[in-house]
């Protein structure tokens, strides 16, 4: 495990972004763990989640002409990575989505110019893969291309078949989808951690029934 992505694992559980129990996902799923990222905007965090962002970004190597933060987590996300970047002297277009369509003012479904070129998606976790398909639909009706999608957490499920939902993704689109961590590092960290034993046998179990 890198630095950033062990930093960002204990970011997400001391701010209780990352919680373990019994959980219903979106997707109707049972899981012995659940991730949510709007914690972070507790207080105190988010420099370091964009810096955990900035280094994925680095250590994949990738090259973008702008980012799009799909609503709602990836507005947030969207904005601190472009701000962290901008320090660097990179400045990338950002936009966002609404969930509905605004009539008046500016109108449209979505916020800042309409992503163009080679696009960024960031959000922050990826399950069945349901929700990134709409952004990256959107994408590409406005003739832009989604080139990669970075999220927090890949929790290594099956999509609508046999193949993770990142790996359906990449397949389709012919797009890169990567992750901070995934749910194979969260059954490692149990395995080496004093405390989180207990959680190992039903993340294992979730793996062996929903994994892919």
């Amino acid at each position: 495990m890198e630095d950033y992505q062990k930093k960002f694992l204990e970011l997400s559980l001391h701010a209780k972004v990352l919680e373990f129990g019994d959980f219903t996902l979106k997707s109707g799923r049972k899981s012995p763990y659940f991730f949510n990222a709007a914690r972070m905007l507790n207080g105190g965090y988010l420099y370091e989640l964009a810096y955990c962002y900035k280094q994925a970004i680095e250590a994949a190597n990738l090259k973008f002409d702008c980012i799009y933060g799909p609503a709602y987590k990836g507005i947030f996300l969207g904005s601190i990575i472009a701000m962290i970047l901008d320090k660097d002297g990179f400045k990338y277009p950002l936009s966002f989505n609404r969930k509905e369509i605004k009539d008046h003012g500016e109108g449209g479904s979505v916020i800042g110019n309409n992503p163009s070129g080679d696009v960024l998606i960031v959000d922050d976790v990826i399950s069945a893969g349901t929700a990134a398909k709409e952004s990256i639909e959107m994408i590409k009706s406005i003739e832009a291309n989604p080139k990669v999608m970075l999220v927090g957490l890949d929790r290594q499920e099956r999509g609508g078949g046999n193949l993770s939902a990142r790996r359906e993704l990449e397949e389709e689109y012919g797009m890169k989808v990567i992750s901070i961590i995934n749910l194979d590092t969260l059954i490692s960290y149990s395995k080496s951690n004093p405390g989180f034993e207990s959680h190992l046998d039903s993340l294992q179990e979730y793996r062996n029934q929903w994994g892919a």
